[in-house]
């Protein structure tokens, strides 16, 4: 990733959205060659130079100090993912790394044991490990349940990228598409911030970029945010309609990864639904495991 024009066009964006309104500058009319402000405008709000601001906008952050990014910061009303977002290019930016020590794209993630058996503790709850790049790393049984429809093309890791915008499934899944969509997105681009040099995540985002045109339109509006908590309006094959709220936990145990789980409001249809989905997934579990034992009887005799 050029880290360079990721800080130029993520500047850029952000400027583009405000107007001298929003900012309590006076706007004296007259035609805009750019949409939002100008430079010369976020650079007297920021209280800097144009000519300093300029060359930041360009891409050249070398020495930049937390007083200017503040001022810029604040200057576009970044919010804090934004802000964090503006960080990470700018530490990018100024870090001597070659892409080629980016993360080895054959090596599979896995949790450490005590995390499944956390998950596969959690009978009730909807759960699942995911990483930046929004792969499925681990789950529990009712969390591949309610995400059965991700399961059902052959591609591993499962992704929720490539799901939403590769799997026409995702758009009968997804009661809000068009919002799942934006916060995928959103998502993936933060995290190309935080590890420019992950080359699995670069092919991704090529992969995503090339197949689908509503990827390409949604990233190329630089928008970022944090993956905490949030509702999933989903249409499950099995039990219908579910709207599960979820809360999204870092694992300190390993770096990079969330723990996600889902919950429905007590005494609500969904939760119905989630203890009917919990009986359905048990028993094909029960199932699969009875054929294979007949399985693995025949074989041996």
């Amino acid at each position: 990733m050029d880290i360079r024009n990721e800080l130029r066009e993520f500047l850029t964006s952000r400027r583009a959205r405000l107007t001298p309104d929003q900012v309590g500058l006076p706007d004296f009319g007259g035609r805009r060659r750019v949409p939002g402000l100008r430079r010369e405008e976020v650079a007297l709000i920021a209280g800097i130079s144009v000519e300093y601001y300029v060359r930041l906008e360009r891409g050249t952050f070398a020495g930049v100090s937390e007083a200017v990014l503040g001022g810029i910061s604040r200057a576009l009303q970044l919010s804090d993912a934004e802000r964090s977002h503006l960080d990470d290019l700018v530490r990018a930016a100024n870090q001597d790394v070659h892409p080629q020590r980016g993360r080895d794209r054959t090596k599979a993630q896995q949790v450490a044991p005590g995390v499944q058996q956390l998950l596969d503790a959690m009978d009730n709850v909807p759960a699942f490990v995911q990483n930046g790049r929004l792969d499925v790393i681990a789950t529990n049984r009712l969390g591949h349940a309610v995400f059965s429809e991700m399961y059902v093309q052959p591609h591993r890791p499962v992704n929720f990228g490539r799901f939403l915008f590769l799997d026409p499934r995702s758009e009968e899944f997804y009661r809000e598409w068009d919002d799942a969509a934006y916060q995928t997105v959103a998502l993936l681009r933060t995290e190309t911030g935080r590890t420019p040099h992950d080359r699995t995540l670069s092919d991704l985002v090529g992969e995503l970029s090339t197949r689908s045109e509503q990827f390409r339109a949604l990233w190329a509006s630089h928008d970022v945010r944090e993956h905490r908590t949030g509702v999933k309006a989903i249409t499950h094959p099995v039990v219908g309609d579910l709207d599960l709220s979820f809360e999204a936990m870092d694992l300190t145990s390993d770096r990079g990864l969330l723990l996600v789980a889902y919950t429905a409001e007590p005494g609500s249809p969904s939760h119905d639904a989630l203890k009917l989905l919990s009986i359905w997934a048990a028993t094909n579990d029960q199932l699969a495991n009875a054929q294979n034992v007949d399985k693995n009887g025949a074989e041996s005799g």
